[in-house]
């Protein structure tokens, strides 16, 4: 390669790291591997020493991660919080003992104590200490400014807010990484999946989204959890090495992890390694390698850092579980949720332990940037319990022209169009009431609290009515009789006699849970309450033209668009007209005179606890009044009613000048006439 080409590589290596450290640090989005971007990063490095003019200060060897989001405040590390350097083989670790000996000055016979503990796969954050009491929670971001994440911080409940002992000096920076256990994804995916909302792609991407959430009432529901392993401290204070450092953080009430141990020099590196390799599967946390850092403070003050990472630390990083194989076919799977994922049906191999015949290609846009193709050979990889992906193609291997994949443009189980939506890589069904993929999730959506309200409808009822093809749409459940119902299992005569009730009951309903129910995509509790106020019953908004819905305050020409398509739709109208014809109804008309509601125009965003009563009968007393209540703060906000121990929407309120009312002033409030 000539002087030029090297030169032009690099900077290819460049904006390809700078466009992933974005997807991965800012977006959450990561667009490859940790193993691709190890080989990117790698040359890049190569490159860079082997002709130094090509090196750049704005180069990603020269820097961690990427900028922090806009999102949240500015926090500059006093001390940087650098990443580590990587090691692959047996080789590469001893090439870095070997460098500490001899930066230490020490024989080769003397050993230097190293300190070994498993890399997690979640998200580095430094926690500020003042008299005992956590003050504030950053991520690392690019390594020198990070976000400020306190409130979110605060709702893991493995972190302490005051710390135990009371030996802590004033000020002191724990430094750790938040991640999310398997168990807990796994439990998280599964509700998600229930009540119809987007699942998480994995742990990581769960950690880091859950803790960059402006609402922490969210994140406080995300299963988090924390593993110290530093500490940023007036020397005065520090032990002599870092083993007691991690015995002090345990004293102090910080979990660490305990599988930390303790070795005599690099030989027992590679035995702590391969028993790390081994539990890996049993873990429940995700991990990538191990660390080895040097165990005395004062050498490691003495070796001191390079640009990116520290000289007395290196990661061992674990080797990728990949096969090659042959892809045979790709299937399209439909989600719960109506989104078109592709699967890629494999020739048979093994990887990772496991046999994989398919793996996951995730949407159009991965197909096209991998350019896959049936009947290419393919890099199939799999870890732990992560679902198998196709990595890539080798078009190298290709013995004759193969043509590019086309995404269906209708949907594979009800023959509805299928659309991708504004900035989502997915296609989705639009078929929603009648897609049989979406049967399940549409019909517990159809009867849950805030909708229909039906108790004793739950996923495990659905399951059955739906497997055993007795129920197909909502409009069913009202045919349910007393029989069938008892012929299903752990059905009694009286669960069966309180479901049918509870279906009669349910009849008597308003329209905006009516609308609601009916799962249009993007119409929630606010909106379903909008369109029920503007047209009164489902006939006039049926025959609204999109000119009309987006006249309606609060609703944006792409909710009009789902709202006027679905009303298009002959079997959903189908369907509509025979849950009305089932008995379905509400007060008419349910348009109300806006002129006689004082609160009419108004918007209120509810945080923290109340004393009085819940925030929901809140809300109810609120929209009674003509006021609408939604879930996020923003300049057109008339006002937050802030109860006990608001969340991060009351900070949001402050920063926007909008006005902020206590329980006194909610109380005057609902008292207009």
């Amino acid at each position: 390669m000539s002087s030029p080409n090297y030169a032009q590589r690099a900077e290819q290596l460049r904006q390809l790291l700078n466009e992933h450290n974005h997807r991965y640090y800012v977006l959450d989005d990561p667009s490859v591997s940790d193993a691709e971007y190890d080989l990117l990063f790698r040359e890049l490095q190569s490159l860079e020493q082997d002709y130094p003019e090509l090196l750049t200060p704005d180069s990603p060897t020269q820097r961690v991660g990427a900028a922090p989001s806009s999102a949240f405040a500015e926090v500059q590390h006093q001390v940087p919080m650098l990443s580590l350097a990587n090691g692959f083989t047996e080789a590469e670790i001893r090439s870095f003992y070997q460098r500490v000996l001899k930066l230490l000055e020490r024989d080769t016979e003397q050993s230097v104590e190293l300190v070994a503990e498993p890399k997690l796969d979640g998200l580095a954050i430094s926690l500020r200490y003042q008299s005992g009491r956590l003050v504030r929670a950053a991520t690392r971001g690019d390594g020198q400014r990070g976000e400020e994440v306190t409130a979110n911080v605060r709702t893991i409940r493995a972190i302490p807010l005051r710390l135990r002992g009371g030996k802590a000096p004033d000020e002191l920076e724990v430094r750790g990484e938040v991640y999310m256990p398997r168990s807990g994804f796994l439990a998280f995916n599964e509700t998600a999946e229930q009540r119809g909302v987007k699942p998480l792609i994995n742990p990581r991407n769960g950690a880091a989204g859950s803790l960059r959430q402006l609402d922490s009432s969210i994140t406080a529901s995300r299963p988090l959890a924390f593993y110290a392993y530093g500490l940023v401290i007036d020397e005065a204070w520090l032990p002599d090495t870092h083993a007691e450092v991690l015995k002090q953080l345990r004293a102090w009430g910080l979990p660490v992890n305990p599988l930390i141990k303790t070795l005599p020099g690099v030989d027992a590196c590679f035995d702590y390694y391969a028993e790390i390799n081994r539990q890996r599967e049993t873990l429940d946390y995700d991990i990538d390698g191990v660390v080895y850092k040097v165990n005395r403070l004062d050498w490691q003050r003495e070796l001191g850092f390079v640009s990116r990472a520290p000289r007395w630390a290196i990661a061992h990083k674990f080797a990728a579980e990949e096969q090659v194989t042959t892809l045979e076919a790709i299937e399209i799977q439909v989600g719960r949720t109506g989104s078109l994922t592709p699967v890629a049906r494999l020739k048979p191999v093994f990887v990772g332990g496991v046999t994989v015949t398919n793996a996951t290609l995730h949407n159009e846009a991965e197909i096209r940037r991998k350019d896959v193709r049936v009947g290419d050979q393919v890099i199939v990889r799999r870890a732990g319990d992560v679902i198998p992906e196709v990595v890539r193609s080798l078009p190298a291997r290709r013995t004759r022209e193969l043509p590019e994949y086309q995404m269906p443009s209708h949907c594979p189980e009800c023959g509805s169009p299928a659309e991708r939506e504004q900035d989502e890589a997915a296609l989705r069904c639009t078929g929603g009431l009648i897609c049989p993929a979406q049967r399940k999730r549409a019909l517990e959506h159809f009867a849950a609290r805030g909708a229909m309200d039906i108790e004793g409808l739950g996923s495990k009822l659905i399951a059955q009515l739906v497997d055993q093809k007795i129920v197909h749409s909502p409009a069913d459940l009202y045919d349910l009789d007393l029989e069938t119902l008892m012929n299903l299992e752990r059905m009694g005569e009286k669960s069966a006699q309180n479901l049918l009730d509870e279906l009669d009951k349910s009849k008597n309903t308003t329209m905006a849970r009516f609308l609601y129910a009916l799962g249009v995509r993007d119409v929630g509790e606010v909106t379903a309450q909008d369109l029920a106020r503007a047209f009164g019953d489902i006939q006039a908004l049926r025959d609204a033209d999109l000119e009309k819905l987006e006249a309606i305050n609060g609703i944006g020409p792409i909710v009009a668009q789902k709202v006027h398509a679905f009303f298009r739709n002959d079997k959903n109208v189908e369907i509509i007209a025979k849950l009305l014809a089932a008995g379905i109804h509400w007060p008419e008309p349910e348009q109300v005179d806006t002129g006689s509601q004082p609160l009419s125009g108004n918007t209120y965003v509810i945080t923290g606890t109340l004393e009085a009563f819940s925030r929901n009968v809140a809300k109810q007393k609120l929209e009674a009044l003509g006021a609408k209540v939604t879930g996020s703060v923003s300049s057109k906000t008339t006002a937050v009613i802030a109860g006990a121990e608001p969340g991060s929407k009351l900070t949001k309120a402050e920063k926007l000048g909008v006005d902020i009312l206590d329980e006194t002033g909610l109380a005057a409030l609902l008292e207009v006439k």
